[in-house]
């Protein structure tokens, strides 16, 4: 497997995928115009790492926003989890979220309850993914 490394852009959140370190990270706005099209491919990725990782692995998600279509390209990367957990493997979910930001908190929240998985949250003075490109 190899390092994914995806430059933000003003519609696209920043995405590592460090197979080695077992350490995934998605940071920054998510509104796609397709977003099953942008996501797919980073949620099989994530998946392969889940299935094949020795370690647990570690999820670092950090959003300002993400629009409808992406909270369901999120519920179904929980859910893949959620269904290929088990005693050898395991997630950590570190859900970030900008300070007096109640409602971003709230999602992440939500998103636990319903698949009844643990999150922990980390709370930001501010979300800022690397090197912004221009759309």
């Amino acid at each position: 497997m190899i390092n994914i490394n995806i430059k933000a852009s003003q519609n696209t959140p920043y995405v590592k995928i460090d197979p080695d370190e077992g350490v995934v990270v998605i940071k920054g706005n998510s509104s796609p115009e397709n977003a099953l099209k942008f996501y797919k491919p980073i949620i099989r990725m994530i998946q392969d790492l889940y299935l094949n990782a020795s370690e647990p692995i570690v999820i670092n998600l950090a959003f300002k926003y993400f629009n409808t279509a992406s909270s369901k390209c999120l519920f179904d990367l929980f859910r893949i989890l959620k269904n290929a957990d088990g005693p050898e493997r395991k997630a950590v979910i570190n859900w970030s979220y900008e300070k007096n930001s109640d409602e971003m908190r709230e999602t992440g929240e939500d998103y636990s309850d319903l698949l009844d998985m643990h999150f922990n949250y980390v709370e930001l003075n501010e979300i800022k993914p690397p090197g912004i490109i221009a759309a």
